[in-house]
This record gives C-alpha cells, sequence and structure tokens, in this order.
C-alpha cells in the first residue's frame, strides 16, 4: 500500500470512531456559552495554536461568539514568557481577560497536558485557572487526552490508529471537528462565502 493510500485509510478510521452524541453535547455547550453572553477562548500551542488563530475567526464570524486566542499577541505572549515563564503564560493573559464563568475554553492538544511529563504545563495551569472560576471547559485532544480529557465538561478524543501519525492526524481532526461546531445549525448564524453566493 502507498504512503497516500494508509494516511487516507488512517483518516478514514479516526472518522469513523468520532463519537456524534458526544459532539452534540459540545455544540450544546458552545451554545450555552454564547447564550449567557460568555466569551469563547481558543488555547493551542505549536500548530494547534495556528488552529486556534483559523477557529476564533470562523466563531467570530459565522457564529457570533466572542472569541480570543492568547497566542494571537506574539508580543504578549512572548513578554510573559520571558518574565514570567511558559507554564504561566496563558492562565496570567486570562487573568488579564477577567476570565468568569460565563465564558467557556476550547483546547485544541495533541496531548491535552501532562504536568507529570512537563508537556504543555500552560495548557494545564489554564484549565485548572478555568476550573477556579467556574467556566465552560471543552477539548479536542488526541492520545489518551491528558488533563484536558480529565478535567473538561466535554472533550472529544481524537483516537490512535498509527502511533506514528499521532500529532498529524490529531491536529487535522481538530479542524474537522472545530468546522463541524461552525457549521451546525445551533451555533452557525451567518451564511460562509462560497455557499451564499448566488
Amino acid at each position: 500500500m502507498s504512503y497516500a493510500k494508509q494516511h487516507l485509510a488512517e483518516a478514514a478510521a479516526i472518522l469513523s470512531q468520532l463519537d456524534p452524541d458526544k459532539l452534540e453535547r459540545m455544540v450544546d455547550l458552545l451554545a450555552a456559552a454564547r447564550e449567557r453572553g460568555g466569551r469563547l477562548f481558543i488555547l493551542g500551542i505549536g500548530g494547534s495554536a495556528a488552529n486556534a488563530s483559523h477557529a476564533v475567526n470562523d466563531f467570530r464570524k459565522i457564529c457570533g461568539f466572542e472569541a480570543y486566542s492568547p497566542t494571537d499577541n506574539v508580543s504578549e505572549l512572548t513578554a510573559r514568557t520571558n518574565d514570567e515563564g511558559w507554564p504561566t503564560v496563558i492562565a496570567e493573559w486570562l487573568r488579564g481577560s477577567r476570565l468568569r464563568a460565563e465564558d467557556a475554553l476550547l483546547v485544541l492538544s495533541v496531548g491535552g497536558g501532562n504536568l507529570e511529563k512537563n508537556v504543555s504545563p500552560n495548557l494545564v495551569e489554564a484549565i485548572k485557572l478555568a476550573k477556579e472560576r467556574g467556566a465552560t471547559i471543552l477539548g479536542i485532544v488526541g492520545k489518551d487526552g491528558g488533563y484536558t480529557a480529565q478535567a473538561a465538561d466535554a472533550c472529544c478524543i481524537i483516537p490512535t490508529v498509527n502511533p506514528v501519525n499521532i500529532t498529524p492526524h490529531q491536529e487535522a481532526f481538530q479542524a474537522v471537528v472545530w468546522h463541524l461546531f461552525v457549521s451546525h445549525p445551533k451555533l452557525k448564524v451567518n451564511a460562509t462565502k462560497w455557499e451564499s453566493v448566488k
């Protein structure tokens, strides 16, 4: 089998294992956050940070959310990293944004954070703050889901079908899942461009 066929077969296997009921639950929690006037903070590191930026655009433009990604401001991100340290950079950004119970976090992460292994400690600290404040916590994560899956109100775990390809599939399926969210009738309030062109 060619690599292209293998990769596509793995993607199809992942797609067939996603739980639609769990995704509907996540949509309901997002809709509730928007209804109560909450903001949506989308968190990601590395490739997931790029996905967070794209997702912020979609949630704002298509779904009418007030949405933000802490990693979009590179000046603040690097200043906080330099002055205070990497593990607290997102939590401190959320404190500065006055994170409150009405708000929601959507965590995009391959592993979901793990303090013992020192993997994405900044996501773990941000989630801890969100729990303290009573904010809704959602995740789209891979592998075993790490801290995000343990702490979230609802979490989509992208199944591992090939341990060699965890990261590429996880980051690709973050986009599949959030695009499902922003096109869902319970969340979508504005037409996307090509669908609205006559």
